[in-house]
């Protein structure tokens, strides 16, 4: 003789069913989780392109409030350093805008381009091997 199928015993497997539906669909959303941190590593292990002085310079361009008479600048070359919990590529760059004091700033690459500069970069720089940058110097409106 089979077992009785009673109300208790159909909610009890459709709760069953539930549960690992639910847990098929976290798991699923754990694996998209996992993914997007992966693309997000990878992207910011890819080295900056050979135009990432352009970017630079077309960035400061619209950065800068007075982008003429820029003076000392100087850039270093872009290095893979672990910086807000991954390894990123990162440059130090130091100029001294028209009328203002010098300036320390980090620029962050993601995906092999220009993501951000952080500014008052000092500490984080002070032993950057630095290059001339003329082309900073050069900027026009």
């Amino acid at each position: 003789m089979g077992a009785a199928v009673t109300p208790w015993s159909l909610k009890r497997a459709g709760l069953r069913w539930l549960a690992l539906a639910a847990t098929l669909t976290l798991a699923g959303c754990n694996a998209e989780w996992v993914n997007s941190r992966d693309r997000f590593i990878q992207a910011n292990t890819q080295p900056p392109g050979p135009n990432y002085k352009a970017e630079i310079i077309a960035f400061m361009r619209t950065y800068l409030n007075d982008p003429v008479g820029v003076r000392d600048a100087f850039i270093s070359k872009p290095a893979l350093r672990s910086l807000e919990g991954a390894d990123r590529y990162v440059l130090c760059l130091r100029y001294t805008p028209r009328n203002a004091s010098s300036k320390d700033s980090l620029v962050l690459f993601r995906d092999g381009r220009l993501d951000r500069i952080i500014d008052a970069a000092r500490e984080t720089c002070k032993d950057a091997a630095y290059q001339p940058f003329p082309e900073l110097q050069r900027l026009t409106r």
